[in-house]
Formats: structure tokens, C-alpha cells, sequence
């Protein structure tokens, strides 16, 4: 199994929706493409940043059909197929393996706060239903719970589970995970800001946000780390270090797609519970985006 196919950078991809809260298939595929033709490593469907909690289980498969197609096999797809319902997961995960994704990203399970051997199970049984390759994802501040480094470590010795995304920010677990994983694990940051550190310790790459809105500068970042070189690495992780913080003044990907309609790239439309961005963070927002030269000066959103 070749996972170093999903080492670099990967685009936790936006699911654009037009004015009537209806998937935007034609912004979604301008939007593959753009990834690809600035860099990006590999591209991730149905993420939290695609707004999957609130898409139904037709559109969560349509968005992951879409992706798919339009890559056409240019880069690997990574398919978000996470559920709290095991059986959820796995039909979703069954979805993604018949439609031709290269592998799945799957979230802890959310809300109902499973025992540490209750996320081994959960895992080992969806890995054991599909021949897919499953990345975890672990992100305690979304999900109310956090999957150990002992248990990361024990699901790393099933064939197809290959590694891990990792958002919970705990450095030292991090850490334990990287020292202790088998050569054949991946680890990769679930936070922007702290990819070029914790590719500094041995990750893999990243699975990020910003992505959305600067592929390229942020591709240059993650390949400069992970070939050594820092002087370079460091002075992008600067000068993006202020939008990656902004990404998350409000809920993601509250900011992100109000970013990226700013840049003209789509429309800021939203699900409830979500809602456009309040007015003083969209000035915070619209000055850093300014102070990297991305607004689109025709475009008044």
C-alpha cells in the first residue's frame, strides 16, 4: 500500500452552495481543479471544512461523486465517511470505495463519547468492511472526546488503517504517536498553525483549511518543511500565520468561505446552524486577506 501518496498537502476542500442552499456542482468542480493547477498534493471530500454534518447522505455521496469525476486520477481523493453510528461509517465508506476514492478519513465518533475501546472497535470494524485505506481523524473540540496515544497506536497495526489526522492540539500525545507509530503510519496536523512545527517533530504533512483559499503559497510551506528547508518554510508559516488564526475567529468554515467569496471564488452561503460572518470579524478578515494581495478588487462581498 503506498501512502506516501498522502504525505504534503491536502485541501480539507469547501462545498460551495448557491442562493438556495443547493450544492453548487459547477463552483465544486472549479474548485478541484484550482487545487490541482496550484499544487496540491491530495484532495479531501466531505471534511468538517465541507460542511458534512449538514449534508443528507445523497448529497454527502453526490459531493463525494463530483470530487472524484473531476479529479480524474490526478491526485489522490481522500473521502470524509466518518458517522457516531458505526454502520453509518461504514456504508458511507462502502460509497467511497465503489465510486473509486484512494482512501477515507474517518472521525471519531462524535456525541455519544465511546470508551477508548470502544474507538478501537469502532475503527477496527469499519477498516475490516472496506479495502480502502483509513486515515483517523482525531479532534476532540468537534467531537467531545479524544482518542488516546495507545489506542492510535494499537488501531496502527491493522493493515489498512495507515494513519492519522490529528486536531487535538495535545502536543505531547502527538509526540508519543510519532515516536512510537510503525514506519508505515502517517501522521498528519489537523491544525494549520502548527504544521511546520509538528513536521519539524516527523509528521507527514497536513490536512488543512487554508489551502482553500492560498494552494500555492501553503503547498510551497509544507514541501520547503518536509524537505528541510526551514529559512523558507519559516517565512511563509509567518506571513500566513495571521490568516491561519482567522480561519478560526468563528466556527469553521464560517470564515474560510467568507474569505474565499471575498476572493470572488464563490458565494458565502451557509447551513444552518451556521450563518454568515458577523460584521467585525469580516473587516478583520477582508484586511489580512488585503494584506496578502488575494481580494478580487471587483468583488464587494
Amino acid at each position: 500500500m503506498n501512502i506516501e501518496q498522502f504525505r504534503g498537502s491536502t485541501v480539507a476542500l469547501i462545498t460551495p452552495f448557491d442562493k438556495k442552499g443547493q450544492i453548487d456542482e459547477i463552483k465544486l468542480r472549479m474548485l478541484v481543479d484550482r487545487q490541482i493547477d496550484m499544487g496540491t498534493n491530495v484532495i479531501l471530500a466531505c471534511g468538517t471544512t465541507g460542511e458534512s454534518a449538514t449534508l443528507s447522505h445523497t448529497e454527502h455521496q453526490r459531493v463525494m461523486d463530483i470530487v472524484i469525476e473531476q479529479v480524474n486520477h490526478r491526485v489522490p481523493v481522500i473521502c470524509g465517511a466518518g458517522s457516531n453510528a458505526t454502520h453509518e461509517a461504514i456504508s458511507l465508506s462502502k460509497h467511497a470505495e465503489v465510486q473509486g476514492a484512494d482512501a477515507i478519513l474517518s472521525v471519531g465518533p462524535y456525541y455519544n463519547k465511546p470508551t477508548q475501546e470502544g474507538f478501537y472497535r469502532h475503527f477496527r470494524t469499519i477498516a475490516e468492511s472496506v479495502g480502502l485505506p483509513l486515515i483517523i481523524y482525531n479532534v476532540p473540540g468537534r467531537t467531545g472526546s479524544n482518542i488516546d496515544a495507545k489506542t492510535v497506536l494499537r488501531l496502527a497495526e491493522i493493515d489498512n488503517i495507515i494513519g492519522i489526522k490529528e486536531a487535538s492540539g495535545n502536543m505531547s500525545q502527538i509526540m508519543n504517536i510519532l515516536r512510537d507509530r510503525p514506519a508505515d503510519f502517517l501522521v498528519l496536523s489537523g491544525d494549520d498553525a502548527l504544521s511546520l512545527p509538528l513536521i519539524a517533530l516527523g509528521c507527514d504533512g497536513t490536512i488543512s483549511v487554508i489551502v482553500n483559499e492560498v494552494p500555492d503559497l501553503f503547498n510551497q510551506m509544507i514541501t520547503s518543511a518536509l524537505e528541510g528547508n526551514w529559512n523558507r518554510a519559516r517565512e511563509l508559516h509567518q506571513r500566513l500565520l495571521p490568516l491561519m488564526e482567522a480561519n478560526f475567529i468563528e466556527s469553521n468554515p464560517i470564515p474560510v468561505k467568507t474569505a474565499m467569496a471575498m476572493m470572488g471564488l464563490i458565494e458565502a452561503n451557509f447551513r444552518l446552524p451556521l450563518v454568515e460572518m458577523a460584521p467585525r470579524n469580516r473587516e478583520t478578515l477582508r484586511a489580512i486577506l488585503d494584506d496578502l494581495n488575494l481580494l478580487n478588487s471587483n468583488n464587494q462581498q
